[in-house]
């Protein structure tokens, strides 16, 4: 069985994961994280603002919930089409950005540029939680450490075709990360 390597770049409310293996990538996908039916939940930091706080970490918690799981059954969709390919994850890596956030909900609510890194923050925790349901190992490299390699995620996915997006090249690009010890062990977000 071929050992591949799945890179995912999340965004509000949906994500982009792509193979990496023998060298290539062999398939890309796009993965939905918010149930549309759940008002506000593709940012759900925003709609949480508008809450009181107790209620805010509620609602943040069934998102994140509800994200999980979607997340998780896209991803063993996924496991399991590349299983009939003959190939296995060997491991995943989530693209990280750069924000920190002060640990405290009424703060991050009380800030708007906070807020955006919150879900940034939320997002990247879903697919890694999904990740690890889903029995992957789950890494995580700074998305600033790749974007100057982008040319080589264009060269990655000649093979698929258009469209080959920056998120594609992204994901590529990390995927294929050969050495681990550039790689941080994502246990939480």
């Amino acid at each position: 069985m071929l050992k591949a390597t799945i890179g995912c770049r999340a965004h509000s409310g949906w994500a982009v994961a792509v193979t990496v293996a023998g060298g290539r990538a062999i398939e890309r996908r796009r993965i939905e994280l918010c149930d549309c039916l759940v008002s506000g939940s593709a940012q759900p930091y925003h709609a949480a603002a508008k809450l009181p706080l107790p209620e805010a970490h509620s609602y943040i918690r069934r998102c994140a919930d509800i994200s999980v799981a979607m997340a998780e059954q896209a991803l063993r969709q996924l496991l399991a089409d590349l299983a009939a390919r003959n190939c296995r994850a060997a491991r995943s890596i989530v693209l990280m950005g750069s924000g920190r956030l002060p640990g405290e909900l009424a703060k991050t609510l009380a800030s708007h540029p906070l807020i955006h890194t919150a879900e940034g923050e939320f997002y990247r925790s879903v697919i890694a939680d999904a990740f690890r349901r889903c029995g992957v190992p789950v890494y995580g490299v700074a998305e600033r450490e790749l974007c100057e390699r982008l040319e080589e995620g264009a060269e990655l996915g000649r093979d698929l075709g258009r469209p080959w997006r920056r998120d594609e090249k992204l994901c590529a690009l990390a995927a294929s990360q050969q050495k681990v010890q550039d790689l941080r062990l994502v246990l939480s977000l």
